[in-house]
């Protein structure tokens, strides 16, 4: 067996000798109109396509993290409004006019069959005068009393927050309503380590104009199965769309803009990894996000400066690529070099703070 089995080599672009499009960085890679400093592209595609769990799987295992720590964050989620409700039953909701009884109400109407049964008619007794004529807490001339020492003026109130990096309530997409109705070629394969999708008709096959801005607009949900399915969906799609996905790049402005107006910062992350992947996923695509930069950068610009500051410790969570800060920077420098000449003044304009990444020759 030992003389069978053929050695590991480690080529010059190891472990990426699988992907010849693939190279890691080179920190003076020469381009056209200028001097590289430092081509993250390259180095985000690298990372992208060698990490053994995907970025879906690796949200599922955080939940089970999640719910040992915060056991009810998506019950409160629920009842305050923030992410949507689920189905009351297996097979949908329950008609506008059936009330669904609560427990609440279960306990009042059996306090009510209860009091009717044990209350027997009784002669109800006539008020005193002397209770009647009860004096209530600061009506009687008892006690009072003047002072000559200033008045203490009362505290001003406290100037509300503006809320900037509050989380905004997340509606319905129409990606739960699309799977809920079984419109969609897809379903769950449970792995050992991960979970996968198993789709019943070939990507390749799929009408691009139809599913991708749906599988789009399901990624700002925070509830399984849809998110899963949403997010790896969406990976899928763009890794085999190839020069599909160009035309429909107007039709997915609506949904981007959307997961990122919800400002939660999970969703906002999960939405800068798609960006990166749908600009790398074909050409012309960057030049073609440069009109709607003004829909899609406000939200960069809020969340540029939110980088972990942890001194010289170290960030054992960085495999999962959550810190938004660093996400924007990567996304805006791929915006830049491969979004052509414009991009840099666009970016400028909306994120006053950027710096290019590319030097003039």
């Amino acid at each position: 067996l030992k003389a069978q089995a053929a050695p590991l080599q480690r080529g010059p672009h190891w472990p990426c000798e699988h992907l010849p499009s693939i190279r890691f960085p080179s920190w003076r890679a020469r381009r056209r109109r200028g001097v590289l400093l430092f081509d993250r592209s390259r180095f985000v595609v690298a990372k992208m396509y060698t990490q053994r769990v995907s970025d879906a799987a690796q949200m599922v295992h955080s939940d089970v993290w999640n719910r040992m720590n915060a056991p009810h964050r998506n019950k409160i989620d629920k009842l305050t409004g923030r992410i949507p409700k689920g189905q009351e039953s297996p097979f949908g909701d329950f008609p506008s006019d059936y009330s669904k009884p609560t427990p609440r109400n279960q306990l009042n109407s059996l306090g009510s069959l209860g009091a009717s049964i044990v209350m027997t008619p009784r002669k109800m007794e006539e008020p005193s005068p002397r209770k009647m004529e009860t004096l209530k807490k600061g009506s009687g001339l008892g006690g009072a009393m003047s002072s000559k020492s200033p008045r203490k003026e009362a505290p001003l109130p406290i100037p509300p927050k503006a809320g900037a990096f509050s989380k905004r309530t997340i509606v319905a997409s129409e990606f739960r309503r699309s799977y809920d109705r079984g419109d969609l070629p897809i379903q769950i394969t449970h792995c050992g380590t991960a979970n996968k999708i198993s789709w019943k008709v070939d990507i390749e096959k799929l009408d691009y104009h139809h599913y991708l801005p749906i599988f789009f607009d399901g990624i700002r949900e925070k509830e399984d199965p849809y998110r899963f399915l949403s997010i790896e969906g969406t990976h899928n799609m763009l890794e085999k769309g190839g020069s599909k996905i160009l035309p429909v790049v107007p039709q997915l402005i609506i949904p981007i803009k959307t997961a990122l107006n919800t400002r939660d910062p999970e969703v906002v992350a999960v939405t800068l990894k798609v960006l990166q992947k749908l600009v790398l996923a074909g050409e012309m695509i960057g030049e073609a996000l440069v009109p709607y930069y003004r829909q899609l950068l406000p939200v960069f610009n809020l969340f540029k400066n939110s980088a972990k500051n942890i001194g010289d410790t170290m960030d054992y969570g960085q495999r999962k690529r959550r810190n938004l800060g660093e996400l924007i920077d990567e996304t805006l420098e791929i915006f830049e070099v491969h979004g052509g000449e414009d991009a840099f003044i666009n970016i400028k304009y909306m994120i006053p703070t950027y710096e290019s990444c590319v030097a003039a020759a």
